[in-house]
């Protein structure tokens, strides 16, 4: 998944949240622009600590896993969880 990619999901759990784009952006200490950018796909590139801090503010954390592989059964059972099915 890449960073622009990213975004939209990011946008989504943070409504699905309830929280603003400011909320989110004081509580993991980065910019609102930055955010924004982020979430409408205008952001090359960002540092990691930072884009952690966002996905902890939205409960949300990194998986790594083989390129192109199948979901492991954790990321099938997380995603029954959310009703993604």
């Amino acid at each position: 998944m890449t960073l622009q990619e990213l975004g939209p999901l990011i946008r989504t759990h943070r409504l699905q949240a309830g929280l603003s784009m400011q909320v989110v952006a004081d509580r993991a200490g980065v910019d609102r622009t930055l955010l924004s950018r982020l979430e409408n796909q205008r952001l090359p590139e960002m540092g990691y600590a930072k884009l952690q801090r966002v996905l902890a503010v939205l409960e949300l954390e990194f998986a790594v896993r083989p390129a192109g592989g199948l979901p492991t059964l954790t990321d099938l059972q997380r995603a029954a969880s959310r009703g993604e099915e």
